[in-house]
């Protein structure tokens, strides 16, 4: 008899990474794995701020634990995932939500420092943690690694240039990633979410006559909230998007059309 569609969306027994996962897309996306059954790591440099998330799913009756990792550290990265086999046994999924944009205005102001972080956080620490990762979830018989970009990766965004940049380059090495790691099992796919009201955007949504020339041109009318990305990255995560790689898909309210 064929597996019920209710059963591929089933995480149980499956172990995810979820990077800046103490706030906004990537705590809800971690709360969503944790609720389809994962267990699930929760890290981002800060170890109060994941302990926190951890806890909150633990107290939801999810299996969750806290590992502090600065996304832009090789190092740090490379450790997450061996702390995360030798808490969990293994790694499935890995989310690559954290991101960095510390600069806002003309690409002509930014220096090479703030390209240097941005690059590092944004592309560089996907790469290295899924590359850490990849032998593991091949060995398990394949696994799901999920890059957060951004409609910005797509179009670029007024005065978020090298960001912009960053989530084009993410776009690519998702794509180049499913092409080499689909014989092994290991499926990448990209999530390019629209202005969502995080405290990572704030600079976009609290002006609010920017906010409404913003949403007026949306189809939905309307910003998002991080719980409706994170539908997203539970489909990806599971069978039920197992012929899925290379995807890039966007969730933005129309923003795109």
């Amino acid at each position: 008899m064929a597996e019920s569609i209710r059963a591929r969306f089933d995480l149980s027994g499956k172990v995810a990474i979820v990077t800046g996962a103490s706030k906004g897309i990537g705590e809800a996306i971690a709360r969503g794995l944790a609720e389809f059954g994962a267990k699930v790591v929760v890290s981002s440099r800060k170890h109060e701020a994941v302990e926190a998330v951890a806890k909150a799913i633990q107290s939801a009756g999810g299996e969750a634990a806290a590992f502090a990792a600065h996304a832009g550290s090789t190092s740090d990265l490379h450790a997450l995932v061996d702390k995360t086999v030798q808490r969990f046994g293994g790694v499935d999924i890995v989310v690559n939500n954290a991101a960095a944009n510390p600069v806002f205005g003309p690409i002509v102001n930014a220096d090479e420092g703030v390209f240097d972080k941005i690059m590092a956080v944004n592309v560089k620490g996907p790469l290295e943690l899924a590359k850490r990762a990849f032998p593991i979830m091949a060995e398990r018989g394949g696994g799901s690694v999920i890059n957060i970009s951004s409609i910005g990766g797509i179009s670029p965004e007024p005065f978020l240039g090298i960001y912009s940049v960053s989530k084009t380059a993410l776009i690519s090495l998702t794509k180049v990633l499913a092409a080499e790691w689909g014989a092994a099992g290991v499926r990448v796919n990209a999530i390019c979410p629209g202005l969502v009201q995080t405290k990572f955007s704030a600079a976009l949504w609290q002006d609010e006559a920017n906010l409404k020339r913003f949403v007026e041109q949306l189809p939905l009318g309307r910003m998002a909230q991080p719980e409706e990305i994170a539908p997203m990255a539970i489909f990806l995560a599971g069978k039920g998007a197992e012929y899925c790689t290379g995807g890039v898909y966007v969730v933005d309210g129309g923003h795109t059309i």
